[in-house]
């Protein structure tokens, strides 16, 4: 009785299981990565990017479709209460990613988020937490924006139209 009982189960989730479907890789297109600026801040963006990609195999090198991202950290410090004696310094990052689609030559995709956090700003600049939190806050809004945008291809439209590709063509024609 035991044995049949298993067996049921046993079978009721290979019918659950096949009833499933992956949906992370619901469309076919795959991107690949433009030049990114800004040196070691570009380089982790870069690195990010394709390490997301590759996970959900959206990733091929010479794909049409071509991400063009940047990124921007800014610091300012601002003070948070009234016997000013707590200094904070907020760090904002900007990601902007701009895909384009290389055959049509037009933009598909333009995805812009900020994301900021602050740090307790020590007094002194001999003090090395400064600079550590400041890079460990760029690296870890650098993430959150990479994932945003990750979780955001799912819902893109594709702007290229017949219109910009008729604007293309006029004007390759004016070229020649």
């Amino acid at each position: 009785m035991f044995k049949i009982r298993l067996l049921i189960f046993l079978l009721i989730s290979f019918f659950i299981l096949s009833c499933a479907k992956d949906r992370t890789n619901s469309n076919d297109i795959k991107y690949s990565i433009g030049y990114v600026s800004g040196e070691y801040d570009g380089l982790i963006l870069k690195n990010l990017l394709k390490n997301y990609l590759l996970n959900y195999d959206l990733y091929d090198e010479k794909s049409n479709f071509e991400i063009k991202p940047s990124i921007n950290h800014a610091s300012n410090i601002y003070i948070t209460n009234i016997d000013n004696t707590s200094d904070r310094t907020r760090i904002n990052s900007e990601l902007s990613i701009d895909i384009t689609d290389n055959k049509s030559e037009c933009s598909i995709y333009k995805f812009n988020k900020n994301i900021s956090q602050f740090y307790l700003f020590a007094d002194s600049s001999k003090y090395m937490s400064n600079k550590s939190a400041f890079e460990k806050i760029k690296n870890e809004n650098t993430d959150s924006l990479v994932k945003y945008f990750i979780n955001s291809l799912d819902t893109k439209e594709n702007r290229c139209s017949k219109s910009s590709l008729l604007k293309n063509q006029i004007k390759k024609l004016r070229d020649e």
